[in-house]
This record gives C-alpha cells, sequence and structure tokens, in this order.
C-alpha cells in the first residue's frame, strides 16, 4: 500500500475524457463503464474535502459539430466549482487554459484518471510533468485502448513520473 498525504486545496482531479463515445470503447484492463464508475466516486471525494475536479474532454478542430456523445457523461458532468476544459489535443495541456487555470487556484499536484491511459492520460501526465506539477496515478480509475499499452504506461511510464497508488489510498492521502 502506497502511503504519501495530499494538500486538498492544492490538489486537481484531472479526469480525462469521460464521455460517452469514449466509454464505449473497447477498453483493457477495464470496461469504460467501470472507470467511469470509479471516477465519478473519487470526484465527489475529491470535492468532499474541498479538493478540485477538472474535467476534461475532447473537441475535434475544424469541423461543424462533434460526434454523437461528445459531452460529458452524466455521472460526471461538472458541478460548481469545478474546472472544465475542452481539449484539441491528445493532453489536455496542449493549446488550452489548464496551466494557467491551475496556476491561478495554487495547484501544485494533479490525481490523473481516464481514458485512455496510453493516450489522454499518459500525453496529459507527460506534460503536467514538463510544466513541474508533482502528479499521482490512479491506477484503478483509468484503462488503455488495450492491456498491454495500458501496463506500459503502468509499469514503464508513470513511476518514473510521480506516484501510483488506487483510489482507496489517493482518498486516504487527501484525508490525513
Amino acid at each position: 500500500m502506497t502511503t504519501f498525504s495530499l494538500d486538498p486545496r492544492r490538489t486537481a482531479l484531472v479526469l480525462i475524457d469521460l464521455m460517452p463515445r469514449i466509454i464505449a470503447l473497447d477498453t483493457a484492463p477495464l470496461k469504460g463503464t467501470e472507470v467511469l464508475a470509479r471516477c465519478a466516486a473519487l470526484a465527489k471525494a475529491t470535492r468532499s474535502v474541498g479538493g478540485l475536479v477538472v474535467n476534461v474532454r475532447v473537441e475535434r478542430p475544424g469541423v461543424d459539430y462533434q460526434p454523437e456523445g461528445s459531452g460529458f457523461a452524466p455521472e460526471v458532468a461538472p458541478q460548481p466549482g469545478d474546472l472544465e476544459i475542452v481539449k484539441n489535443t491528445l493532453g489536455a495541456f496542449g493549446r488550452s487554459t489548464l496551466d494557467a487555470e491551475l496556476q491561478r487556484r495554487d495547484i501544485n499536484t494533479l490525481a490523473l484518471a481516464g481514458i485512455a491511459t496510453n493516450f489522454g492520460v499518459e500525453s496529459t501526465a507527460r506534460a503536467a510533468d514538463d510544466l513541474g506539477y508533482e502528479t499521482v496515478y490512479l491506477i484503478d480509475a483509468m484503462t488503455g485502448l488495450d492491456e498491454e499499452s495500458h501496463n506500459f504506461a503502468l509499469s514503464k511510464v508513470f513511476p518514473r513520473l510521480g506516484t501510483l497508488c488506487t483510489g482507496t489510498e489517493y482518498i486516504a492521502a487527501l484525508s490525513d
């Protein structure tokens, strides 16, 4: 079990691409609906201690309309006080206001979750590291487009960038 503490006022839970059309993809090792349920519970816990929830979704640039299912899943729809980021790149930082919004709120730690581990989550993680954020990876609240790629990110990439933990460990760290 990973033991650490987080300051809820300086921590943001970043939920990546929890949109119906992405949740419905064939993912592994977890189904998108499992990740969605876990992320909804983590968002509720984060809000309960005064932490920031960042809801990130992707929009395709240069098109007249977005595909059906491009909004947030109702279970993780932004609540008052949450930050909503619309991205046009793989990661949440590219061509968005995320870094400026986090700095304005004095956030120094990001807890990352969502779909897909080896695309949006990993791209966001790498940019967060480049920008100097401490990062926490909620390993039971993310899934990949295939299990091998998901496991590679968890075993080779994320340990070099930050702390891996379960949702239970994250909630405990926020409460310390």
